[in-house]
């Protein structure tokens, strides 16, 4: 009787754990549905989402208005002027709007939306992209990928690179070739995007390139553009040497630089600001795109323009986005303080607005 009286007490009290383990996983269950973090890191977070209003030369466009259908916005990223975009993305946006609207920096920050500037947009109509072009920053092959996307060539493989440049041939249309209201119409609408790049060693790519090794074939940069800088701007007359990156810096760096800039005329596209280039205060581009992150930025523009299916950017060599300070420190190395002050006062809205720092050999 003694053992069946325990068997009794140990199937109660077996019974009693089991409910007091049952409760408790309920209760946490329910603390967990209650209480969890929504924004915390394991939580799978909803893409940020910013409204893109472009403004041109004060043209609004209503919310409510319905465009012909050949200039409804287009891409996975975009529906309703609304753009998808992850953090990174979205701090760059956001810190090119605040540096914007910082009046201290306004002369370095803003321009016209001109001419030059529509020059410089390549449009792709049949997807709705716009793509401003900042020389030296791997634009040939956004170039390329435009191409194949207006149809002028199957694949990326296939366009010869003396048509890549060649305006007549290569299927692409800039911005400035459209009717005023064609122009505004896709500003607003179109998704768009441009590269930046560290601004001094986008100067120093640009020297090398027109000056140094000039592999197009260019010859007015040597005979005609560079004996001009050198006439102005050479310290040491009896120097015979061709242009050296000192007078380029000292040419860039003139506050008066642009009586020049107007005898070398679209030649100098190549190391003007980004404002000058591509307007970002006053065109609200959907994305900015980084030289130095480029391996994630390219196919990130491609799936946001939701063309990621129909082309690949071109493979990156190993090594060749990554910025190089050993290379700026030695250019800059022989070039007086003072000459190196004025050119990033010049270049300094870039600094700012793509959020690139101030070179250490500056602050010394």
């Amino acid at each position: 009787w003694l053992t069946s009286d325990n068997m009794h007490h140990q199937w109660l009290l077996l019974a009693a754990c089991f409910w007091v383990i049952f409760m408790f996983m309920v209760a946490s269950k329910f603390i967990t549905l209650t209480f969890k973090d929504t924004d915390g890191y394991g939580a799978k977070q909803e893409p940020l989402i910013l409204t893109a209003v472009t403004k041109v030369e004060e043209v609004h466009v209503p919310e409510e208005k319905h465009w012909p259908e050949e200039f409804q916005p287009t891409g996975k990223a975009l529906s309703g002027n609304l753009i998808r975009q992850p953090l990174v993305h979205m701090e760059r946006l956001e810190l090119l709007r605040n540096v914007c609207r910082d009046n201290a920096l306004r002369d370095l920050s803003h321009t016209t939306v001109s001419k030059f500037v529509l020059d410089r947009i390549f449009v792709c109509d049949k997807h709705k992209i716009l793509f401003c072009q900042t020389p030296k920053v791997g634009n040939t092959q956004w170039k390329k990928v435009l191409i194949v996307l207006n149809g002028a060539f199957s694949s990326i493989e296939e366009i010869p690179e003396n048509i890549v440049h060649d305006h007549e041939k290569n299927g692409l249309p800039r911005l400035s070739s459209f009717s005023d209201s064609e122009i505004k119409k896709r500003l607003n609408l179109y998704f768009k995007f441009f590269i930046v790049r560290d601004p001094f060693e986008r100067l120093i790519s640009a020297f090398k390139d027109k000056f140094v090794h000039n592999p197009r074939f260019e010859p007015w940069y040597r005979h005609e553009i560079a004996p001009g800088i050198i006439r102005k701007y050479r310290k040491n007359r009896t120097e015979t040497k061709g242009l050296q990156f000192e007078d380029f810096v000292r040419y860039l760096g003139d506050p008066n630089h642009r009586w020049l800039d107007v005898q070398f005329g679209d030649h100098i596209i190549h190391w003007v600001t980004y404002v000058e280039l591509c307007a970002p205060c006053e065109i609200t581009y959907s994305v900015i795109g980084h030289h130095e992150t480029l391996e994630d930025d390219a196919p990130y523009i491609l799936k946001a323009a939701g063309i990621d299916h129909l082309v690949s950017y071109p493979t990156i060599p190993p090594g060749i986005t990554v910025y190089n300070r050993t290379k700026v420190e030695r250019y800059f190395s022989g070039i007086s303080k003072r000459d190196i002050r004025r050119l990033y006062a010049r270049f300094e809205g870039d600094f700012k607005l793509f959020g690139y720092r101030e070179p250490d050999f500056l602050l010394n």
